[in-house]
């Protein structure tokens, strides 16, 4: 097993206990962005954390996006007192917005030479989903952290 795969692995697994977390039946973008944010000293952390986006401020993003979502179809989630969401029972399955970032991910670089600045850019590509509106409710300019991404990877940043 390569270095990048053990790296993966560990993505996976923090991005599996972010979605059973969140009661969810499948890991998605989301929580790989969650698990990237977490990860200590990688160049996809770096990236983010310089984009203010720690993983305690890419958490509080995903509720203020997920508030927004609801108030756009007329629910107000505090006037609700919705229940918090009960962690899943079996460990969630890849969904598919986690498997078309990690296709694109893999998409741009020979495995050898895949980075976890890869991982992030495999997310930041996505043009639809929670995690787009969850970057643009944030303030964040998902373009500009991808160009940096990118700068980072042409200049070697693991």
């Amino acid at each position: 097993m390569s270095a990048f795969d053990k790296y993966l692995h560990a993505v996976i697994l923090r991005a599996t206990d972010e979605a059973r977390a969140d009661g969810s039946s499948t890991v998605d973008a989301q929580h790989l962005l969650l698990s990237l944010a977490a990860d200590q000293g990688s160049t996809a952390q770096r990236l983010l954390a310089s984009a203010g986006l720690d993983r305690g401020a890419v958490r509080t993003a995903l509720d203020r996006e997920f508030e927004h979502s609801l108030s756009l179809v007329g629910v107000a989630p505090a006037a609700r007192d919705l229940p918090a969401a009960s962690p899943a029972i079996q460990d969630p399955a890849l969904g598919a917005s986690a498997k078309l970032a990690l296709e694109r991910s893999f998409a741009t670089a020979r495995k050898k030479d895949l980075r976890s600045a890869h991982l992030l850019l495999g997310i930041l590509e996505a043009r639809i989903g929670t995690v787009p509106r969850t970057l643009a409710l944030a303030g964040v300019d998902r373009a500009e952290l991808a160009q940096r991404a990118g700068r980072a990877l042409e200049g070697g940043e693991r």
